[in-house]
């Protein structure tokens, strides 16, 4: 492999949200080398998300589940993957096992940032200038260059954007016997990582009630974990949504979202994903940073109060109120849907 069309492997994140951000630093190593291969090593959930990456060649499964060393499995995986001959690894986690594949596999160079003292392990470690690169994404891009970090702040990122199939939405289409001839609004109300994130069902109920007056459809989106307070909207809004929580694969809600004009989500990986398939995005931030992670597009609207305790990045509000999220009130968000 010549150096103008390296071989490089991705060791991707464990996070939908995180895994659409990374996009942007596929599309930037593309950029710098247009005739490079991308290949990712993930999670399997992950591998129909790839698929709508135009910049990436193939997406691996990583056979280990999350959280476990295993330093066996991923050593042996690091051998078997030798023959790809790989140039380049970027390591996105920080965790100290996320680097033993690609040392494992002889990769000459293998770039990330220290995290766990990843020394050896990585031979392009960086230490992590959180001053400049106040962003996961400007992480993720910044680890495609050679420059310094206020240099890579300065240069902006590519957005990210997931490719749909027509086949694929027809797919959709005809299994869930959907009516696409009126327009649709996507409600979101799950956050993996607690309730400090999840605006309250009630306000969600309120917007589903109010858009649906209007003509709308209003959908439900969200993991087999938000079956529960997905089930609480539809019921407090009189059974008026369309519930796929729990009901749909990765791939199949990627299409769904597609066919909806807005999308009403909490800080989440579908919000991340709505975002890049181009929607109207109102994200609603709580216990979270919008400066952080916000919705890649640059007419997404982030609606958050600024209190004086948030950003806790608490799983639970420390107050017991969560008043972060339940004092946003749902005309604020229909108003960002009407805008």
């Amino acid at each position: 492999m010549s150096p103008s069309s390296p071989n490089i492997l991705i060791v991707g994140p464990s996070w939908v949200g995180d895994m659409v951000m990374a996009q942007s630093l596929f599309m930037a190593l593309r950029q710098n080398q247009p005739n490079c291969t991308i290949d990712v090593l993930a999670p399997g959930w992950s591998l129909p998300l790839l698929a709508r990456m135009p910049e990436v060649r193939q997406g691996i499964a990583m056979p280990l589940g999350h959280g476990r060393l295993a330093l066996t499995e991923r050593h042996a995986l690091g051998r078997n993957l030798r023959q790809a001959a790989y140039a380049r690894a970027i390591v996105l986690p920080n965790s100290w096992k996320s680097a033993i594949v690609p040392w494992a596999a002889n990769i000459p160079q293998r770039s990330g940032y220290i995290g766990e003292w990843r020394w050896g392990l990585l031979n392009d470690a960086r230490r992590l200038d959180k001053t400049h690169l106040t962003m996961t994404v400007q992480r993720f891009v910044a680890l495609a260059s050679e420059q310094s970090a206020s240099e890579t702040a300065n240069l902006g990122y590519p957005l990210p954007r997931l490719v749909i199939r027509t086949e694929q939405q027809q797919a959709v289409i005809a299994k869930f016997a959907l009516d696409v001839g009126t327009p649709v609004l996507a409600l979101c109300p799950g956050a993996e990582y607690g309730p400090a994130k999840r605006w309250p069902a009630h306000h969600f109920a309120e917007v589903a009630r109010h858009i649906h007056q209007r003509g709308w459809q209003v959908w439900l989106f969200g993991s087999d974990k938000d079956q529960a307070v997905a089930d609480e909207i539809n019921d407090l809004s009189n059974g008026l949504c369309r519930n796929f929580a729990g009901a749909t694969q990765l791939a199949e809600a990627v299409d769904l979202l597609s066919l909806c004009r807005a999308v009403v989500s909490n800080d989440s990986g579908l919000m991340h994903v709505a975002a890049a398939l181009d929607k109207k995005v109102i994200a609603v931030y709580g216990s979270s940073d919008p400066g952080f992670t916000p919705p890649l597009h640059p007419d997404a609207e982030v609606i958050n109060l600024k209190l004086a305790c948030s950003p806790c990045f608490k799983r639970q509000c420390p107050l017991g109120t969560t008043a972060c999220l339940s004092g946003i009130e749902p005309g604020r968000v229909i108003d960002a849907i009407n805008r």
